[in-house]
Order: C-alpha cells, then sequence, then structure tokens
C-alpha cells in the first residue's frame, strides 16, 4: 500500500481498515525519510543519559542487544 502527498496536503490513514503490516510498513516509510537527515532530529539530555548507562551496562556484559531488523520481526511475528 502506497500513500502519496505532497508538502501542502493532509496525508490521512485508513488506520481502522488497515492491517498491521501495513501500519508497519508506513512506520518504516517515516523512519526511512528521518534517517535521511538525522542531525536535525532533536535528542533530549535524559535520553542521552539512558542511552550512556545502556552502553555501560552492554560494556560490562550485563545486557545483550538484538539487531533491529530481528526485532522489527519478533514484534510482527508477536502482533500478526
Amino acid at each position: 500500500m502506497r500513500y502519496n502527498f505532497d508538502m501542502n496536503t493532509n496525508l490521512v490513514l485508513p488506520l481502522a481498515s488497515m492491517t498491521v503490516a501495513e501500519k508497519f510498513e508506513v512506520i518504516d516509510t517515516i523512519w526511512a525519510d528521518l534517517r535521511k537527515n538525522e542531525s536535525e532530529i532533536p535528542v533530549p539530555e535524559w535520553h542521552r543519559e539512558i542511552l550512556a548507562s545502556r552502553r555501560r551496562a552492554f560494556e560490562r556484559g550485563e545486557i545483550g542487544y538484538t539487531d533491529w531488523e530481528t526485532a522489527k520481526k519478533e514484534i510482527r511475528d508477536r502482533v500478526s
């Protein structure tokens, strides 16, 4: 499902009739677009502190991680 619009038009998504997979597709499209200008995305200090804390815990071997593609698949499997 593709949604086209220009910046002068409001985009209205038929959320009630969209499947979970379609909603994830829209989310993925938005994230891909946001990544084009990552430096413009504001990151609050509290978020930086959480990330630093998690990095330290990872470096100490206290926590692990899952790559994003695997995490998305696991989420999709749970909700579909």
